[in-house]
């Protein structure tokens, strides 16, 4: 190559098309080296040159990029150095760009390089130290690389730019790292120990680059967690039979949301479990709990202890000793459960490697000389709460009857049933009742022994799975869609007959109207005999004819062709000796009940008042006394919700004999609205959410549908306008929330933030505190049910709700985007101007993308739905021209999900966000943080990086 000048060369090059690498081949080639080089001006030839017409040669510039980052490697030219340096001093201190997001990047790719040098720079005068010794220019110019360093990186927004471009371009990250390595390896070398401190925090800042989003500030200080407590309090009384993993889940999620230590985290989940031991109903209910906290709360432990990744046994030994403290608490516990509770808890733990040895005995002993200075209490009925053993089922009919007949007594078959629950065991364990109510359907040849052997054994069954059903829910007994053959009658019965929570049955329904014949032969059966016989009777066949015979008996009895004394003498029979004929019974008059006006319910009442009300004559079956006791136990939660309706009593009370537990919590006369202000109030005042509070919550929510409940409670919570009360309000309606955590979170924020934020007449209740109370907890409410959503883990208990005002999500926010959903219709009648995103059919796609839509969700599910276009709402606020305390709550809501936000979840509720929204949020000077922006960015995908780079840079 012959070239007259270095313009000349340029020019060549250009046209050439010349590699930045073979531009530097040539030039070296066919320019003089030596003094004479420097004298070519090549930097401002270049730039020149490169500047000619509308816009930057970009081939030109790579060559006077090519020539910057390849000709000052050599550190030896401290001068050169040096120079450098001074320039980049020029413009470090305010680095930006306001141009092309493609520019933004460029910006970052460059401080990327810059870093690079200075800490090669650091690692070669490190390392010339070690050569040399004490040299005060080396030492100078390590200090001129290590000033610059840190002058760059202690910038937050630079630290930001280099995090986007080492996700932009791995490869020089990674130069990065071995630079980082060579300068930590250099440290000993450099003499001067305050350099040496200043080059130790200038590698931390550029070693915590890739950790910034994982810096949280400081927890508040509580001395307890409503949130905590109240989902172990609904787990325990309300869901036992739950699956472990979702519940870890949600604690879990509620840790990393209000950031609570683990010690007291762990500590908060006993005191919930030792509190329900003490507040829970005698029977049943203190069962449960007991069987919840030795042996699911430990396995709830456990799995907790896999998902830290820590020392988890220090952290349980420092729960423990902080229980220890609460030494009423304790000292309550041991007199209800007649032991020492903490001692079989930490034995628990140390069996599952929760504590080690030398722990759990320093506890024990602790525990031990408490319990020295505590009251004695020592009840009977606690004392002997011990199981009958079980260790096998005999094979005779006789033998399995004496087994069965022991396990009805005192509390033997809730203690067995509370512990298979909780570990798990329950579904198998009533598959053998299952199999024991199809056993008697085999007649043979029988006399009257084994009649009675087998009618026994059919009523004991049935009434063992109608309690089963009614502690645990349907779902333990029933079995899996795939499985085939023909469905036990128990189960056939269930679904189709007998009354529970939630489900409304047709007292005309064709299974209870069996052959015409059977019903009249029963029916005289009942009329004439004095009693019941038991030879050669179906007893699946009976019960399914008992509700038709019942109709006719009360048909007769309304047209007065039986009397009183005769429709006693037919209740009396049915309940003498098989008491499954009686459940039958009072399950159709129920949903018979129901269908009829007030007037009309006297005499069914009576009949079920009849078949409730015990036979004690002497010639009745064995254990009539045990099974009675469960069979009104049954039929008293059957009639509860039908009685109550028109504050009739099913019986008076008996002495001695405890109500329904958490049954009639509702004043009788009074609006359900003032009931629930009521209860909120107490649980305001009290701090926390009891069992008893969850139950009266539950049946409002029942009774008066999830908008309903939703839409009080969050009133509630805008009359609060004190910051300290307000964000006790969101603690205690998360947890309240947690009864229905999915529907309640698709109702907050798929119709009432909506409502609140479209209608200017109520932006003023979202002022602050009350404003940001509310964004707190429809952050907490969005995260807990995005994060559970996908496995569908709620309990049987919430899938059976009937959610008939439940708004169709489907047409509220249609998938077919040329309809306006409501909620854009909503958004643009409130503008004085049309919004540009006043429908979905309006929107471009650039202007509403969001991460959600190039990760491909499902945008068919409501709760994703629910939230793409609650980000939409906000994202249109935002951009609209009107301000006041809506704008506030919509930046306190986008403040507290990047609190919340969970270091490398970039698949969470900020997915939904239009990519646009960056650039308005800001526009907020709360949300102008470099840290905001990297947080609420999906830097995973290269348009949410230079999103992210254009916002920053423009910082």
């Amino acid at each position: 190559m012959k070239v007259v000048n270095l313009k000349q060369a340029i020019l060549q090059a250009w046209k050439e098309r010349w590699s930045d690498y073979q531009w530097a081949i040539n030039i070296k080639k066919n320019f003089p080296k030596g003094a004479t080089w420097d004298y070519l001006n090549l930097a401002e030839a270049l730039m020149e040159q490169a500047m000619i017409g509308p816009s930057p040669n970009p081939l030109i510039l790579s060559y006077l990029k090519y020539a910057i980052s390849s000709q000052f490697e050599d550190f030896s030219r401290e001068l050169c150095v040096k120079s450098l340096l001074e320039i980049m001093d020029m413009f470090c201190h305010r680095l930006s760009c306001h141009g092309k997001p493609e520019e933004c990047i460029g910006l970052c790719r460059a401080l990327l390089g810059v870093v690079v040098w200075l800490l090669q720079g650091c690692a070669w005068y490190c390392e010339r130290l070690g050569e040399l010794g004490l040299s005060p220019s080396t030492e100078a110019s390590l200090r001129a690389c290590q000033d610059r360093l840190y002058s760059l990186m202690s910038s937050t927004k630079n630290r930001a730019l280099v995090h986007i471009a080492r996700l932009e371009d791995q490869g020089s990250w990674s130069s990065v790292e071995q630079a980082v390595l060579k300068v930590t390896d250099g440290l000993s070398c450099v003499p001067n120990q305050t350099l040496r401190t200043k080059l130790e925090e200038s590698l931390s800042l550029v070693k915590g680059i890739p950790l910034m989003l994982s810096v949280q500030c400081e927890p508040p200080v509580h001395a307890s967690f409503p949130s905590v407590h109240a989902l172990i309090m609904l787990e325990g009384t309300m869901n036992l039979t739950g699956e472990t993993q979702p519940l870890v889940e949600q604690l879990m999620m509620i840790k990393r949301m209000q950031q609570i230590p683990v010690p007291l985290f762990v500590l908060e989940i006993w005191k919930a479990c030792f509190t329900g031991l003490i507040e829970s109903p005698e029977g049943t209910e203190e069962l449960k709990w007991t069987a919840f906290t030795f042996l699911k709360a430990n396995s709830d432990a456990f799995t907790i202890s896999k998902c830290i990744l820590q020392d988890f046994t220090d952290d349980v030994n420092v729960a423990f000793q902080y229980l220890l403290k609460l030494t009423p608490l304790l000292d309550k516990a041991d007199q209800r459960c007649n032991c020492d509770c903490l001692g079989m808890l930490l034995q628990e733990c140390n069996k599952l490697g929760l504590l080690s040895d030398s722990n759990t005995t320093s506890l024990t002993s602790k525990r031990t000389e408490d319990r020295e200075f505590a009251p004695r209490l020592k009840t009977a009925e606690n004392a002997n709460i011990q199981p009958n053993p079980v260790n096998s089922f005999l094979p005779s009919p006789e033998g399995l009857l004496g087994v069965l007949g022991h396990m009805l007594s005192g509390k033997s078959l809730d203690l067995l049933l509370a512990a298979a629950a909780a570990t798990g065991k329950l579904k198998s364990f009533a598959r053998k009742f299952i199999k024991l109510n199809e056993f008697p359907k085999h007649i043979s040849g029988e006399g009257s022994k084994s009649a009675s052997v087998r009618a026994l054994l059919f009523d004991i069954s049935f009434l063992m799975l109608c309690h089963v059903v009614q502690t645990y829910g349907s779902e333990v007994i029933l079995s899996d869609p795939s499985t085939s053959g023909d469905a036990p009658f128990f189960e056939t019965w269930l679904q189709t007959c007998m009354p529970e929570d939630g489900k409304t049955l047709n007292p005309d329904h064709p299974c209870f109207r069996p052959e015409p014949g059977k019903v009249e032969s029963l029916v005289t059966l009942l009329n004439n005999s004095s009693e019941m016989k038991l030879v050669q009777v179906k007893w699946h066949e009976i019960c399914l004819s008992i509700p038709a015979a019942i109709l006719e008996v009360l048909n007769a009895w309304e047209n007065g062709v039986l009397s009183v004394e005769a429709v006693q003498k037919i209740t009396d029979n049915i309940k003498g000796k098989v008491c499954s004929m009686a459940i039958c019974a009072v399950a159709w008059l129920v949903a018979h009940v129901r269908m009829l006006g007030r007037d009309e319910r006297e005499k069914p009442q009576t009949m079920i008042r009849q078949l409730v009300t015990p036979l004690y004559g002497e010639n009745t079956l064995q254990f009539y006394n045990e099974r009675v006791i469960i069979m009104s136990s049954i039929m008293e939660h059957m009639c509860a919700d039908v009685f109550q309706q028109t504050a009739a009593t099913l019986r008076p009370p008996v002495e001695g004999q405890e109500p329904i537990p958490y049954r009639n919590l509702l004043p009788a006369k009074e609006p359900i609205h003032m009931a629930l202000s009521k209860q909120f109030q107490v649980v305001l005042r009290k701090g926390w959410v009891d069992s008893r509070a969850l139950h009266l919550f539950e049946s409002l929510l029942n009774m008066g549908g999830v908008f309903w409940f939703t839409n009080n409670l969050v009133k509630e919570l805008l009359k609060e306008t004190r910051q300290e009360w307000a964000s006790r309000v969101v603690e205690l309606l998360y947890s309240i929330f947690c009864l229905d955590t999915q529907q309640i979170t698709l109702t907050l924020l798929g119709t009432i933030l909506p409502n609140l934020l479209t209608d200017s007449a109520h932006w003023q209740s979202l002022a602050d505190p009350p404003g940001k109370a509310l964004a707190k907890l429809s952050v907490w409410c969005a995260l807990s049910s995005y994060s559970c959503h996908p496995k569908g883990s709620f309990s049987a208990r919430q899938r059976k709700r009937q959610r008939e005002d439940i708004e169709d999500y489907s047409s509220l926010f249609p998938l077919d985007d040329t309809q306006p959903s409501k909620l854009m219709r909503l958004l643009s009648s409130n503008e004085d101007e049309p919004v540009a995103l006043s429908s979905p059919g309006d929107r471009s796609m650039s202007s509403s993308l969001s991460a959600s839509q190039l990760h491909t969700v499902n945008m068919r599910d409501p709760l994703n739905r629910v939230l793409a276009n609650l980000f939409l709402l906000i994202s249109s606020i935002l951009g609209s021209k009107k301000a006041g305390p809506h704008t506030q709550f919509v930046q306190s809501f986008m403040e507290e999900c990047v609190e919340c936000l969970e270091q490398g979840s970039r698949r969470g509720i900020l997915q939904f966000m239009p990519f646009t929204m960056v650039s308005e949020l800001v526009k907020l000077p709360a949300l102008a943080k470099p840290k905001v922006v990297l947080a609420i960015t999906d830097l995973s995908l290269p348009l949410g990086r230079r999103v992210a780079a254009k916002a920053i840079s423009a910082l």
